[in-house]
């Protein structure tokens, strides 16, 4: 009779295609490249995070409790923008702070590194660093928004950090001052004005009320002031200036 030989290897056959199929879980501990990973080998995930290493699969969003209010801020930022050269805005874009932390914002803003943001575009399109403004809707207080991600945004050093608490129907903006968010106190008006990008104002009544157009009109005022047109002015390139990759 004869006997064939088999031989013999070290790792069990198909070992990769098992591991390249993992699935991607809320409260699975990776590492960014592992969530990178399995997050592209999964496109019917829409949308997940990583927060301090731990997977946050984020869940299909209610349409008045989340995109009716998602849609006026980014309305109110791209209006921002489109008045702020030097400024960028991203809705939902990917963003990697950390080897343990990488997020998808409902919305932000940037200062291009020419004059003096600290985020970079990669090469395969996706935002490195923290950019100044991320504003996020959260369900209520106890979100994860509030806690986890906010210790994970000032600790990278996003300047500013705006979340809606859509049940308790409160907004705070925090301001990073000496690696400690702060909340921001509106005017005698009600309006609150961001201190990263001068001109950027928020009426949260306006908010609440779904009038966009009071919200637009609020912030007009706001592009209109002194503090604005000399925050344009002074939108010139560092000595050192960051380059895109």
């Amino acid at each position: 009779m004869t006997v064939q030989s088999v031989p013999i290897t070290n790792k069990p056959q198909h070992s990769t295609r098992r591991q390249a199929t993992l699935p991607l879980q809320t409260g699975d501990r990776l590492s960014r490249a592992e969530f990178q990973r399995r997050y592209r080998a999964h496109p019917e995930i829409k949308k997940a995070e990583l927060v301090d290493g731990v997977v946050y699969i984020i869940s299909p969003v209610h349409f008045k409790q989340h995109g009716v209010p998602h849609a006026s801020l980014v309305t109110w930022l791209g209006t921002y923008c489109a008045a702020t050269p030097g400024i960028l805005g991203g809705d939902n874009a990917t963003v990697r702070l950390d080897y343990e932390n990488e997020v998808q914002p409902d919305a932000l803003l940037r200062l291009e590194p020419v004059h003096g943001g600290q985020s970079r575009i990669t090469e395969d399109d996706y935002l490195q660093g923290p950019p100044e403004l991320i504003v996020e809707i959260a369900a209520s207080s106890a979100a994860y928004d509030l806690h986890d991600k906010r210790r994970v945004y000032a600790r990278n050093g996003v300047q500013e950090y705006l979340v809606v608490q859509m049940y308790e129907r409160r907004i705070d903006w925090f301001a990073l001052r000496e690696g400690v968010y702060e909340t921001l106190t509106p005017d005698e008006s009600g309006v609150l004005h961001s201190q990263i990008f001068p001109g950027l104002w928020l009426q949260p009544s306006a908010f609440w009320a779904g009038d966009l157009a009071t919200m637009l009109s609020t912030l007009q005022r706001g592009l209109d002031s002194p503090e604005h047109a000399t925050f344009i002015t002074h939108l010139q390139p560092t000595d050192t200036p960051i380059v895109e990759e």
